[in-house]
């Protein structure tokens, strides 16, 4: 996941969707628990980012969570095909069922922070944020255990392995965290909004995400002599500015849609044209029949070019996450919601959707909820200058995690208030 704006906000405005869904001053009596959490969830957080992992196994973060959640009355498991975590917290009185969800999981990258808490495992860090929303969601499980006399139905906090690229969320589906599950909501930090804003719209909240693979196969050579060869790199080069054109040439300017090849990969030595070239690339969509459109396009464009120069294009498409949708009435209520925890001047409707992708869309296809991102902009840093997500030099302004905790647990209160969720 990378940033969900390009500039410093991009938003029209604080959000107006009628009265919050929590008085301001219940929402603040919430955020002044969060605030006296707050100190644990940080220790938490540089624990998990000095020690990530990555994938579907965290062994070591899945203990850490356990740890963490000792002594609540919380019922828990564990997952058994992935290292995930299912807390319950039963209610007072009966109820609807809301789940928070924080993944867990980092990613390939090294770091470049220069922190005192910077990753000590070689090559993996934790550069998207989940370090933090594992911390948040742990507060909002310790907020959530205290006020359980307030609370009318279950909250189910889902620590998910493997969000990038892995798809924990749908094994965790196969698993059973869904079942009962009336509602689901969840937190993405980023350091390139404003710290403490939230921002998310109703609808289509954040794209599909397909991984393209092409091999382009010509006949290898000595490389002094390419007149016979094959040779299949300027092909693959060929290739890749061919799906640009394509792209931006059979697409409509306001159905966005970005097709980015990300790797180059041919040759063993500098005297030697190899056999093939390999092309790896990502294709993000927000329509269905453009996605179906593009890949076709892909598979054509590509066999097309390779065949006008004697080689041949083999196009492989590992299809990933599909496009995150809000309900609109559920994303109504988070908004009430925040705003009367944060301030109405704090919280506003984004105007488009980001191209990033989120394996919690598999979760919105199952129950109605929102994904709504958060601002973690150090305060060092404008938004539009912060290092984005996935950066090796990413930073978060530790402050917002109390702006985290109060928005999951008020987004739950708030839900059990009317016995059937207030608001969705």
């Amino acid at each position: 996941m990378t940033s969900p704006s390009g500039g410093v906000d991009g938003a029209p405005g604080p959000a107006r969707t009628g009265s919050p869904a929590l008085s301001l001053s219940a929402g603040a009596s919430v955020l002044d628990d969060a605030r006296r959490l707050a100190p644990e969830a940080v220790a938490l957080r540089r624990e998990l980012h000095t020690w990530p992992e990555t994938g579907l196994e965290l062994p070591g973060t899945q203990r850490r969570v356990l740890d963490s959640l000792e002594g609540l009355d919380l019922r828990v498991r564990t997952g058994r095909r992935l290292s995930s975590v299912v807390a319950t917290l039963t209610g007072a009185a009966d109820g609807p069922t809301i789940l928070l969800r924080a993944d867990m999981d980092a990613l390939p990258v090294t770091e470049d922070t220069g922190r005192d808490f910077a990753s000590r495992t070689p090559g993996v860090m934790h550069a998207c944020g989940h370090d933090a929303h594992t911390a948040m969601l742990v507060g909002a499980a310790r907020l959530l255990a205290e006020r359980r006399a307030e609370l009318a139905g279950r909250v189910v906090f889902m620590f998910q392995p493997g969000e990038e690229g892995h798809h924990g969320a749908r094994y965790m589906i196969d698993e059973g965290v869904l079942d009962g599950v009336d509602a689901a909501f969840a937190l993405h930090v980023t350091p390139n909004l404003p710290s403490g804003a939230l921002r998310l719209r109703p609808g289509t909240q954040m794209a599909a995400a397909d991984r393209v693979y092409v091999t382009v196969r010509g006949r290898g050579g000595h490389a002094s002599a390419p007149h016979t060869t094959c040779d299949p790199v300027p092909v693959a080069c060929e290739i890749v500015l061919a799906l640009q054109t394509t792209l931006t040439r059979s697409v409509a300017p306001d159905d966005a849609a970005v097709l980015s090849i990300t790797r180059l990969s041919a040759g063993t030595a500098s005297g030697v044209i190899p056999d093939t070239a390999e092309l790896v690339g990502t294709l993000r969509t927000l329509v269905p029949s453009t996605r179906r459109h593009l890949l076709d396009a892909v598979t054509r464009v590509a066999g097309g070019v390779a065949a006008a120069h004697g080689a041949t294009a083999d196009v492989r498409v590992e299809p990933g996450y599909p496009v995150t949708v809000n309900d609109a009435g559920f994303t109504d209520f988070v908004l009430r919601t925040a705003a009367g925890v944060l301030g109405p001047e704090s919280v506003a409707v984004m105007p488009a959707p980001p191209m990033t992708a989120e394996d919690f869309s598999y979760v919105l296809d199952s129950v109605p909820g929102a994904l709504a991102f958060l601002g973690a902009c150090p305060p060092t840093l404008s938004p539009d200058r912060a290092p984005s997500l996935h950066s090796p030099r990413v930073d978060l302004d530790e402050d917002v995690l109390a702006v985290g905790i109060a928005c999951h647990a008020a987004v739950a209160l708030a839900f059990a208030s009317s016995g059937r969720g207030a608001g969705p």
